[in-house]
């Protein structure tokens, strides 16, 4: 069942340029868990990726997802999420990773595409949310 995100958590997630750790599962069912980049609509997180990483294989399969996020002046204040991808798209994937390049990376485009690179926004409905 969705659940909404308050403005507090949602501040994590959008404030300064913190690194959200994502977890996902690998086919045997162990963890895999790769630091992204994330953006927010609405209650949608949304993260970008490059269609054959190992995260993206891995949410193609399995859509549980978790995703952990602290305050960087205090490491104390984290976040848990706990979700399902409920869409894997190309549309707007590079305009998009170009946004996160400029708030990540102070670019206007992403530096790291490589040729034949195609890039996939991951939308993530959170289901349970803890922390502190």
């Amino acid at each position: 069942m969705p659940v909404t995100l308050t403005e507090a958590q949602k501040r994590l997630f959008t404030d300064g340029k913190n690194f959200i750790f994502l977890a996902t599962l690998m086919k045997d069912g162990s963890p895999q868990v790769t630091p992204v980049w994330v953006d927010l609509d609405g209650d949608q997180i949304l993260v970008n990726s490059e269609q054959k990483r190992v995260k993206t294989r891995n949410m193609r399969r399995d859509p549980r997802v978790a995703l952990s996020v602290q305050e960087p002046g205090n490491p104390y204040r984290y976040l848990e999420v706990r979700g399902r991808v409920t869409e894997i798209t190309a549309d707007g994937a590079a305009a998009h990773i170009d946004k996160l390049a400029k708030k990540y990376l102070g670019q206007d485009r992403y530096p790291f595409n490589q040729p034949g690179d195609v890039r996939v926004i991951i939308r993530i409905t959170p289901e349970a949310v803890s922390g502190m």
